[in-house]
Formats: structure tokens, sequence, C-alpha cells
């Protein structure tokens, strides 16, 4: 099976990144990733090319998945005939905020 061509928008440290990151991995899929925090001009390639604000985004062989988690883009690339059933498991969750978004990451009130 020929690799697709893929770029990947993406922050350096969030989850909805690590887990894009760890479906590609899953597959053995090399992918062109491009940092839209330290790189403002990924940033505004991603809003001009997704009309996203929100990443991750990805584009598969010019297919636009715009702010999507791992599961989602292993699920188009399944449905899609880019990519076949692994038995292989993603190193990371694929569907997950980032740490400070969840919800156990809330500050702790304490009581005087």
């Amino acid at each position: 099976m020929e690799k697709p061509t893929i770029v990947a928008w993406l922050k350096p440290w969030c989850g909805w990144s690590a887990g894009v990151r760890a479906v590609f991995k899953k597959h053995d899929l090399p992918f062109e990733e491009r940092d839209i925090i330290n790189r403002p001009e990924c940033f505004q390639e991603m809003v001009e090319k997704t009309g996203q604000t929100r990443q991750p985004c990805v584009e598969i062989n010019g297919k636009i998945l715009a702010d999507v988690s791992g599961d989602e883009v292993e699920a188009w690339m399944l449905q899609n005939g880019v990519v076949q059933p692994t038995d292989r498991h993603a190193d990371a969750p694929t569907n997950q905020p980032c740490a400070h978004e969840l919800p156990q990451a809330a500050p702790m009130g304490f009581r005087k």
C-alpha cells in the first residue's frame, strides 16, 4: 500500500495533537508536522486552508480533516482505504483533550 501524503497542524503539547501523532505512529505513517504555536505562519496557513482556528487539522492526500481527534483521523483513514486495521496499539490516548482541560485538572479550593 502506498503511503499517503500527510500534513498535520498541531500544538507541541496538546492531548488532541498527541492522539493524532499516536495514530500516525500506530500505522507507521510519515507526516509533516506544522507547529501552530511556535510558528505563526503555520497557524495562519491552517486557518486559510481549513477555515478553522481549532486544531488538530490534518490534510491527507489533499483531503482536509479539521478540528479532529486521533480517533476521527483513524476512522476516516480506515473508511477511505488509506490504512488497514492493525492489532498495534497507539502509544498515547487518541481522544483526549489537553491535561489542563480535563475535569480533574481543575484547581482545588480549600476553605479556611
